[in-house]
C-alpha cells in the first residue's frame, strides 16, 4: 500500500509543473582555497562520507562471517545496507568532484549516489517492517528509480528546461514513507526508533544547507554546506550504530527457529 503511494507520487511529479534548478544553487558562500584546492572545506569535508562508508562495509562483512550476531534474520537483508554504505563512498567522490568546480555536470555525480542511498534505506525499512522478500524484490526497482530521477533531471537541464520533480520525490517523499513505515509497522529488531534520529540528523543537514551563508557569517569558520556534509555523514553513521547495537526481538527469533 505504501509503495503504491510512492508510485502515485511519481505520477503526480510527472503531472505537476516542472521545478527548475535554481541558478543560485552553485553560488556557495565558502570559496576559500587551501593547498591549491578550491572550495577546500566543502571538498575536504566529504572525506567523512568515505570513512563512514568503509567502516559500514567492514561491519557488514564481519556480520556475514558471524551470522550468530542476529543483526539480520537472513544474510540477504544486508543488501539494502550494502547499497547505503556503497552510496556513502560514492557520495564522497561525487560531492568532492562537484565542489571542486560547481556546475550541473558535476552535480550529477553528487546526486546520483544520494538517490541510490535513500532508496536503499527505504528498501531496508520495508524488509525489516513488512516482508523480507518484498523488500529485497523492491530494492533493485527502487535503486533504478532513484538513478533514473537524477538522469532525467540532468537530461532536462541539457534540454534547457530543468525538472527536479522526480528527484524531489525520491529524496523527500521516500523519507516520508520511511517515517510512515516506522509508525505503522513494528520492527523485528531492537533499536527500531533509531531511524528517527537518522531522519532528524538528515533534516538538520538540509537546514544547514539552506542556511549556508548565515552559518558562515557566524564566525566565518565553516559554512552551512560544510556542516551539511558533517551532519549527513553523522546520519549514515547512526544507521551503522543502529545495526551494531540491535538484536532480533525474542518473539521473532523464536518464530525464525521454528521455521528452520
Amino acid at each position: 500500500m505504501l509503495m503504491m503511494l510512492f508510485i502515485i507520487a511519481l505520477v503526480v511529479a510527472a503531472i505537476l509543473p516542472s521545478v527548475p534548478q535554481p541558478l543560485s544553487y552553485h553560488e556557495l558562500i565558502d570559496q576559500r582555497s587551501f593547498l591549491g584546492v578550491p572550495n577546500f572545506l566543502n571538498v575536504a569535508s566529504n572525506l567523512i562520507f568515505l570513512l563512514v562508508g568503509i567502516v559500514g562495509l567492514v561491519f557488514l562483512r564481519r556480520v556475514r562471517m558471524l551470522p550468530s550476531q542476529k543483526t539480520f534474520t537472513v544474510l540477504a537483508e544486508c543488501w539494502p545496507y550494502l547499497i547505503v554504505f556503497l552510496s556513502a563512498i560514492m557520495v564522497s567522490v561525487g560531492s568532492a568532484y562537484y565542489h571542486w568546480g560547481p556546475e550541473n555536470s558535476a552535480l550529477f555525480w553528487d546526486r546520483l549516489p544520494i538517490a541510490t542511498g535513500v532508496m536503499g534505506l527505504l528498501a531496508a525499512t520495508v524488509t525489516e517492517r513488512i516482508d523480507i522478500r518484498q523488500g529485497l524484490q523492491w530494492l533493485p526497482v527502487l535503486v533504478m528509480i532513484g538513478m533514473a530521477s537524477v538522469v532525467y533531471w540532468y537530461w532536462s537541464e541539457q534540454q534547457g528546461a530543468g525538472n527536479l520533480n522526480f528527484y524531489i520525490v525520491v529524496q523527500f517523499f521516500s523519507i516520508l514513507l520511511i517515517v510512515l513505515l516506522v509508525i505503522l509497522f513494528p520492527s523485528r529488531y531492537t533499536r527500531g526508533v533509531d531511524i528517527y534520529m537518522v531522519i532528524f540528523l538528515y533534516g538538520l543537514a538540509k537546514l544547514a544547507e539552506r542556511l549556508d551563508k548565515e552559518i558562515y557569517h557566524f564566525g566565518q569558520i565553516v559554512s552551512g554546506h560544510t556542516l551539511k556534509h558533517l551532519l549527513a555523514a553523522l546520519a549514515i553513521y547512526w544507521i551503522l550504530r543502529m545495526l551494531k547495537k540491535r538484536r532480533l526481538l525474542e518473539r521473532f527469533d523464536q518464530a525464525d527457529q521454528k521455521e528452520r
